[in-house]
């Protein structure tokens, strides 16, 4: 059971509730490819064909050319999230509200930071492939733009940094038009990019909504998403900088991804399940209990690229 509940009793004279500043989650769900309604121990989200090129026909009569088609699987696999706790009908009669709604909102709130948690993790972090799914796919380090890019030294995010991710993803063929690109930022990396000249003044962007009340919106046909990364996301499975899927690297630099929204996916094989209802064993304590079930993954490694930021 929660043992700060006194702390919002009567005595306080408050008759509403203030939840404690958190980052609201869900914020990359939208930026992603959605599979839902998925089950079993693991997925294969796709089937994927690589490109191929025709021979140019030199000679009549010739042998007809028989061209290999490169196949390749993506799988998720899923991690269960579970998130509970008690309310006593003593700490009810002693409150001016009934704080089962607000214990649920607080829970589907964390629930959709473990959702951000899952793809921020998949971003760099070893994919697996294979038409059985026993296949470790990692990172390729030249999708990686370096912290001196657009400086003498390491530096934080700049305009040449997303310039440079921005080629990198044209180049390997993702169309912009159709395909949007997404950038998660933090609130520093968001303050560093405030100082580009291109960003803030009016004489590089008129007529382009880049900025709105002083947050950035969109640059370079790259749209902004502001999430501080998380401590499992920032150290890694292994709980250690530069760990699995980890967002900070060996010398504490941020990893800034740039992706395409087709280029990642969020599997949900069970969204929000939400139970309130008394536990016997806790004195008919009301219990507010809730699940979920989700796994991302990369979908195409050239559609994600990893931007170094001291």
């Amino acid at each position: 059971m929660s043992y700060d509940i006194p702390i919002a009793s009567i005595q306080t004279y408050k008759a509403n509730v203030e939840m404690f500043l958190q980052q609201s989650g869900g914020r990359l769900s939208e930026c992603v490819t959605i599979e839902s309604g998925l089950t079993g121990k693991a997925v294969k989200v796709r089937e994927q064909i690589g490109a191929v090129r025709p021979t140019k026909n030199m000679s009549r009569h010739a042998d007809t050319p028989l061209i290999s088609t490169p196949h390749d699987a993506r799988w998720l696999y899923p991690n269960d999230y579970d998130w509970a706790d008690l309310i006593d009908d003593q700490d009810k009669l002693r409150m001016m509200i009934d704080p089962q709604v607000y214990y649920a909102q607080n829970a589907i709130d964390a629930m959709r930071r473990a959702q951000d948690e899952e793809i921020l993790m998949a971003f760099y972090s070893a994919s697996r492939s294979g038409e059985n799914g026993t296949t470790s796919t990692a990172f390729p380090g030249g999708q990686t733009i370096a912290a001196t890019v657009g400086a003498s030294a390491a530096t934080g995010l700049n305009v040449e940094k997303l310039k440079q991710a921005r080629r990198l993803l044209m180049a390997a063929g993702v169309d912009m038009q159709r395909d949007p690109l997404y950038c998660a930022v933090t609130a520093a990396d968001h303050d560093r990019l405030l100082s580009e000249v291109q960003i803030v003044s009016s004489d590089f962007n008129e007529g382009a909504a880049v900025l709105k009340e002083g947050i950035i919106q969109r640059f370079l046909g790259i749209n902004f998403v502001h999430v501080e990364f998380t401590d499992a996301a920032a150290y890694g499975a292994a709980a250690t900088v530069g760990g699995t899927g980890s967002l900070v690297n060996g010398t504490n630099q941020r990893l800034v991804p740039v992706w395409a929204k087709s280029g990642m996916a969020l599997g949900i094989w069970s969204d929000l399940v939400v139970d309130v209802g008394p536990r016997r064993d806790k004195r008919n304590a009301t219990q507010v209990m809730v699940t979920g079930t989700y796994g991302g993954t990369r979908l195409q490694e050239k559609k994600v690229v990893q931007i170094v930021c001291a």
